[in-house]
């Protein structure tokens, strides 16, 4: 799996897969480990705009409930219509099928704030 360069994670376990001025945002392997089986994934409109950090999705799971928060300011433009039917995509394939939604990037500058995978691994590891 290529992680170098195209995907950045948050410290709330999000990811976003960088493609020119599109981001796919998920959970990370890690978040979805944590959570166990997911049941259900409540998403966010499509063509509303949140700003940075905000909720935007939920994530239902016989564990929790946990909150998806967006990385970069965005404009929801996708959501994952599979998840509907299969949830269970997040936790079995969190970074290919089992994305959340695709937003377009207001800013690509804040891009720059968030890890990548390598800072990533260390933050899990201080965490756990």
């Amino acid at each position: 799996m290529q992680v170098a360069g195209t995907i950045k994670y948050t410290k709330t376990y999000e990811y976003i897969k960088v493609e020119n001025k599109t981001g796919v945002v998920g959970i990370s392997a890690e978040a979805s480990d944590k959570l166990g089986d997911i049941y259900l994934v409540d998403m966010p409109e499509t063509g509303r705009s949140f700003k940075k950090d905000e909720e935007t999705a939920v994530i239902e799971s016989v564990k929790a409930a946990a909150d998806v928060f967006i990385p970069v300011d965005g404009k929801v433009i996708e959501v994952n219509e599979k998840l509907a039917a299969t949830p269970e995509l997040v936790s079995s394939d969190p970074l290919g099928e089992g994305w959340i939604y695709k937003i377009e990037i207001a800013d690509l500058d804040q891009l720059d704030t968030l890890m990548d995978y390598e800072d990533f691994k260390r933050f899990v590891g201080e965490e756990g």
